[in-house]
This record gives C-alpha cells, structure tokens and sequence, in this order.
C-alpha cells in the first residue's frame, strides 16, 4: 500500500514544487493551502505523515499538529517553515513533531526526513500487527497457545480451578508449569490472596524446612524473632511448590500432615496453626517410578494428584513455535528498545525443525540473543548461537555423491545429542530413549571403525 501524505502550505508554488517532488517519489499525496482544509481532510481521511507550513492564516501548523495528535496519533508531523527560530522548533518537538526543516530546504534533505518518518509508521504498525497476531491466541492470564491439546488443557484448568482441589502439573523442564499453577490461583475463588512459590529442588532440608514452616523464637541459635513459613503466609491463597518431587522424605510427610490435616507445626512450636492453604505441585520427573523405586511417598503422590495436568513439550506443539517467537520478539524489542519487527523465514524454518530439548525457555533464549544481536530490523541466522546454527543444518543431504547409511545417520544423531549434553552420556541415553549400556556399546562401535574418533 502506497504511503499516504498530507501537505499544507499557503505557497501556492511552495506546495506544488513539493507535492511534485513526492509523488516522483511513489507516495500518494494530497495537497492543500489552508490549515482549516487540512483539519477537515484529517476528519476524513487517514495519513501517514503530515508535511505543514508554520505560519497560516488562521489555522496555523501548530493547530494542525495538534489535530493531527488528537484524531490520527499514528501519523508523524514534518514542519517545513520559513520564519524558523529556535524557540518555534522546541515548542513544535515539544507538541510532538517529528522534525522540524527551515525553508529554503534542500529536496533530498526532505525526502530523508519523509522517509524516516513513514520508517518509523510501519514500525509502530508492524508491532500493532504483532501484538494483535499474539493477542488473539493469548488466554486472558497470559497462556499463549494454539496448540488444540493445549487448549484442553486450558479448560480442564478453568474447570477445576474454582474447586481448591490439589493439582499436580507434570512437564519437561522449561514447559511452562509455573504459568499454569498462576493460571489456576487466578481462575480460582483465591485469586485475591496470596500467590506464593518456592522450588524444593534449590534448598537442603533444614533450609527448606524453615521457609515452608517457619520457626518459633529460640527454635534453635540465630531465631531471634518469630518467622511465619511459606504455608502460612500463604492463607487464604495458593502455594506452588515446584520439583516437589526433590523433597526429603522427612519432609514428605511434614507436607502430608498439612494436606490432611490443613494445620502446620512451626520448627521449635509444640502447639499446631491451623491453615487455609492450596497447595499446587509440579515436577519434571516421572512420579509414578519416583513412587515405584520409594523415593516419593504413595500417600503423598495421591494426595497432590487429584488432577494431574501434563504440559506437553514444545516439540509435541510445533504450530506454537511461530506464535511464541514472536511473542517474546516483541517483549525484547520493546525493552531492548530495538526496531526489530521480524524473523526471518529461515530462521523459523530452523526454529520448526530444532527439538528444543530446552523447550520454551530455550525458545525464549534464543529470541531474546537474536534481538540483541540483530543489527536492523530483523533476526537472522547469523544472529543465533552456532552450536544452534549447526544443531539445524543435521539433515539427510548427500555426501560424496550418496546418501548415509543408516547406521551413519544413526552415529551422526548420537554425537549431535552427545554435545547438546556436553558429552554427559547418561542425559544422551535419556534422550535417544536407550540404555547408558546400549549407548556404550554404540560408541564403542564407532571407535573400532574409525580410530580417531
């Protein structure tokens, strides 16, 4: 679409010579040698930029301006004037001009300016699509998701979120499980309380203790004053506890006490405080052999599992991966304060094709590097880490005139995954769905064909 320009000046000759120069240069010009004109024209039809003289009979620039702000804020205004003085200037940037040419004025001076202006319209625009691109798939807490499993998810989570039943959200890490336990604290009847979080997975016992129930003054050396825990602070709303499944079994049954009996023992306490709390879990682990080989307690395990929500991995919701880039393409512009609008096609080709072992996070690390990087207005493949760059181009292509054999393939995929994991061979062996002995074996195979490796 052709850029739409608006130009006043009360010159007749003036305005002519530039409405000429501008057509030449493809935009869709309207042209007008009254300030009230204009006015009128901007009640009835859009701009992308204004060119206006200053001083007018009547309606002068600065009244167009500020129409201009009122009814088309989107578009950008360009003064062109021949009584330019410095005070004028500031007040017209001050009232939001975009530049501010003396008269007499060299053409490519205005054309430079004219094309920064629409530059920076089909920026603002470009953002606006985004955001309404993302909006119409975002759920109203911040889930973005077109993905039809995921959307199940969403409304087993509406469902269930007004019971105050516990609920254990299971995933791989990085699938946003946290984003699900906020959702379900603010569709629930305590989104006014408190929403408290804490990964049982970052403290010893002992610490862990204290912060889920707090302690009575003197409980032990250093406990100069009451401390109320985790559990108790959180009355009357919701706590998270993520990576439950890293809980001491000492602390697996203080936490069971509290779903049973819905009161908590301060450390150092002798008499119980009653608490109304719902407690939400999570964990990247297989609860069910966590439960099997005695590491998490069966009591507990049911306790918290009276629904369970599995958030699938980013690999399984490829459709989301567009969606989610661009997502957080305009969070990272905006507080990087950079014009990126755009990533390439090549660049999402790469991003469909990767398995994200990271899943979101990952997605969103990438993103937020290729904004930084990004020197115009777009993220390119040179703009991503190289060790992703080359985890993309793994492909089944011809080399010395044939395809790989299978087993070529095979040996090729199990060093890929090897430095994904920085040579760790029993995440590798997780990953290509083998056991480390089988994985052994393999490398070993490998090393008797080609020695050097």
């Amino acid at each position: 679409m052709e850029a739409r320009l608006l130009i006043v000046d009360d010159e007749e000759i003036a305005l002519r010579n530039l409405q000429h120069v501008m057509e030449k240069e493809g935009y869709q010009v309207t042209a007008t040698q009254s300030g009230a004109a204009a006015v009128a024209l901007l009640e009835k039809q859009g701009f992308d930029v204004v060119l206006t003289d200053l001083r007018m009979e009547g309606v002068d620039g600065m009244d167009v301006l500020k129409k201009s702000r009122e009814l088309q804020p989107e578009a950008e205004v360009i003064f062109i004037t021949g009584y330019a003085t410095a005070e004028s200037a500031v007040q017209a940037l001050k009232h939001g001009a975009f530049y501010y040419i003396a008269k007499p004025f060299r053409l490519d001076e205005v054309r430079k300016v004219v094309a920064e202006a629409l530059a920076k319209v089909r920026l603002r625009r470009e953002n606006e699509d985004l955001r309404r691109e993302v909006e119409r798939y975002r759920d109203g807490d911040g889930i973005i998701t077109q993905d039809a499993g995921m959307q199940r998810l969403l409304d087993m989570a509406r469902q269930i979120a007004p019971t105050d039943c516990s609920v254990l959200i299971t995933g791989e890490s990085g699938t946003g499980k946290e984003l699900f336990a906020k959702y379900l604290h603010r569709q629930s009847n305590r989104a006014d309380g408190p929403y408290t979080a804490i990964n049982c997975g970052a403290f010893s016992e002992q610490l862990l203790t204290n912060e889920l129930f707090g302690h009575e003054k003197g409980a032990f050396t250093g406990a100069t004053a009451l401390k109320k825990g985790l559990i108790e602070v959180s009355a009357g709303g919701t706590l998270f506890l993520d990576e439950v499944t890293e809980m001491a079994p000492s602390m697996q049954v203080k936490l069971l006490r509290v779903l049973q009996e819905k009161e908590v023992l301060r450390v150092g306490g002798t008499r119980p405080v009653k608490c109304d709390v719902r407690v939400l879990a999570a964990t990247n682990r297989d609860v069910t052999e966590a439960v099997k080989n005695g590491s998490f307690r069966e009591d507990l395990y049911f306790r918290l599992n009276v629904v369970n929500l599995r958030i699938p991995p980013l690999s399984q919701r490829k459709g989301d991966i567009p969606l989610l880039a661009r997502h957080f393409l305009i969070k990272y512009a905006s507080r990087m304060k950079k014009p990126v609008t755009r990533i390439s096609d090549e660049v999402l080709a790469l991003l469909m094709d990767y398995p994200f072992p990271g899943n979101v996070r990952e997605l969103e690390n990438l993103i937020e590097r290729g904004t930084a990087m990004a020197q115009a207005d777009i993220i390119e493949v040179a703009h991503l880490p190289e060790n992703f760059q080359k985890a993309g181009s793994f492909s089944f292509r011809k080399v010395a005139g044939r395809f790989p054999t299978l087993e070529e393939q095979q040996q090729t995929y199990i060093t890929r995954v090897l430095d994904e994991v920085k040579g760790n061979q029993t995440a590798a062996a997780q990953i290509l769905g083998i056991n480390r002995a089988s994985l052994w074996r393999k490398l070993k195979a490998r090393q008797s064909k080609d020695p050097d490796k």
